[in-house]
């Protein structure tokens, strides 16, 4: 008998003989729990250790992060409102069925398992910039807001109090009050402090609308898991322009600066053209979805006329429920498809053993594969946890990169400098399994040069990780990382 069957059978009252096969029993259901829903065999494993031992610990810690359920209420809710989605984007791929023939050869395969599971297709005439200075991007949010002249639809993971954050709210309140419709959607943990604050107050005040997305409800997570988030950063304006990429509605300045790890650096794009409608479409649906006080779809798209621009480009949506699995899968044939060269840029580097061999794979066919993090992490059990895959890429030939000026959360996958992937979304677990992410893939040399260069500069500040040192660090710290590694697949 262990202490903490003792203390229970001091609490509630059981015989210490019927503890063991208390014991017993909570092991055996949970392991049919386990093979019912066909765990991956590492990830069941882990948790049954975890289950043997602490029983009553280990189930509560799987109630709360075992698996991916968003609740049965908003899985109706999406599954109910999927289906005018589904004929929408039925609808877009049979409109712009045509573009599909200006793809270059290696963007076929990808795009097509980009529209997979209800996807859009990829479209033509759009004109895409990309802005890399954090402070003159909340400048050009301000600009557009004092500029739109209907629409202003915001969704974010994070919306953090201070410094020029302010200002893009003080700018909305005013648009909102000269009759611009206004809409905030943004998930409930992430932005915390911001519904704590007096914003949400002065937002509805001046007739903004405002939605808290995947709210924690203490006494729900065995019905919806709280780790699940809306991670996706969208600002659309007048449905005409949209803005996307790795930035949350922060001031990189005050943004938590008690972290020890400098400040946050992002990358925006800002686009115009047919594609914004596609974003147009992603965030009606999300709005409908978390705006409790809507039951039908809204679907508040409309059909955008084509620009000069010359981008082919796709949105890119994924999340449990809704499209699952589909980023895994576009993210891994990306890195089969590669034949010259594959960058990665991330802030967390956290995949499964599946990818890891698809880099490994690439790497050994001879593909220049190089991976960009940050020197220090915010994270430190994600830190710990990704160093313990390096031996292994470094022995393979792949290229890390540790960037030494600042939090690196740029979010970008740069295939051949042909297609880029960039947006929202994290190589690690959490973006692939758990969160509702967003992207843009980018079928255009123009945009891949720039973004090349982008790269370049990150490479500029980091530190290459040398394998013949690598292989001599202490042994406590490789007992460290692969320590951290075990936790990564209970994600």
């Amino acid at each position: 008998m262990n202490i903490l069957d003792f203390i229970l059978g001091s609490i509630f009252g059981f015989s210490v003989v019927w503890l063991p096969l208390l014991h017993i029993l909570i092991v055996i259901v949970f392991a049919i729990r386990l093979i019912w829903v066909r765990r991956p065999v590492g990830v069941a494993f882990a948790w049954l250790l975890i289950v043997i031992t602490v029983p009553f610990l280990g189930v509560g810690l799987y109630m709360l992060i075992g698996e991916r359920p968003v609740g049965r209420q908003l899985t109706r809710k999406i599954i109910r409102m999927e289906q005018d989605y589904t004929q929408i984007t039925r609808d877009m791929r049979e409109q712009f069925r045509a573009d599909q023939q200006l793809l270059p050869h290696e963007g076929i395969a990808l795009s097509q398992l980009a529209q997979a599971k209800n996807g859009v297709p990829v479209v033509s005439g759009n004109k895409i910039d990309l802005y890399t200075n954090s402070l003159e991007i909340l400048q050009h949010f301000i600009d557009d807001i004092n500029q739109a002249k209907k629409s202003l639809h915001l969704e974010f993971y994070i919306w953090a109090l201070g410094g020029d954050a302010d200002r893009v709210g003080e700018a909305l309140i005013a648009a909102a009050q000269r009759g611009v419709t206004c809409k905030v959607l943004l998930d409930s943990l992430g932005s915390k402090s911001w519904f704590k604050s007096s914003w949400p107050g002065r937002f509805k005040a001046a007739g903004i609308k405002v939605t808290e997305a995947l709210p924690i409800e203490i006494g729900r997570f065995q019905f919806r898991r709280a780790d699940i988030r809306l991670h996706r950063k969208i600002f659309l304006i007048d449905a005409a322009v949209v803005w996307t990429g790795s930035m949350n509605m922060v001031d990189p300045r005050t943004f938590k600066q008690d972290s020890g790890v400098g400040e946050w650096v992002d990358a925006f794009i800002r686009v115009e053209g047919p594609v914004v409608s596609q974003f147009e479409l992603t965030f009606s649906f999300d709005w409908s979805v978390d705006n409790p006080r809507i039951t039908q779809f809204n679907d508040d798209a409309k059909e955008i006329t084509a620009h000069e621009g010359g981008a082919l480009a796709q949105e890119f949506s994924s999340g449990p429920v809704y499209r699952d699995d589909i980023l895994y899968q576009v993210l891994l044939s990306a890195i089969m498809d590669a034949r010259e060269e594959l960058t990665i840029t991330t802030p967390y580097f956290g995949p499964d053993d599946g990818l890891i061999q698809a880099l490994m794979a690439a790497a050994n066919r001879g593909v220049k594969v190089t991976l960009i993090v940050p020197k220090l992490n915010d994270s430190t059990l994600v830190a710990w946890s990704s160093r313990s895959i390096y031996s292994d890429l470094l022995n393979s030939g792949v290229n890390i990169a540790e960037f030494h000026g600042g939090l690196l959360h740029t979010k970008s996958l740069l295939i051949d400098r042909r297609i880029a992937i960039f947006g929202s979304v994290n190589f690690d677990q959490r973006s692939l399994r758990l969160n509702f992410e967003i992207s843009l893939i980018v079928y255009n040399e123009d945009f891949c040069a720039r973004l090349q260069k982008l790269i370049d500069t990150y490479i500029a500040q980091s530190d290459m990780v040398n394998p013949l040192t690598w292989a001599k660090r202490p042994r406590w710290r490789m007992l460290l990382e692969n320590a951290a590694h075990l936790t990564s697949p209970l994600l």
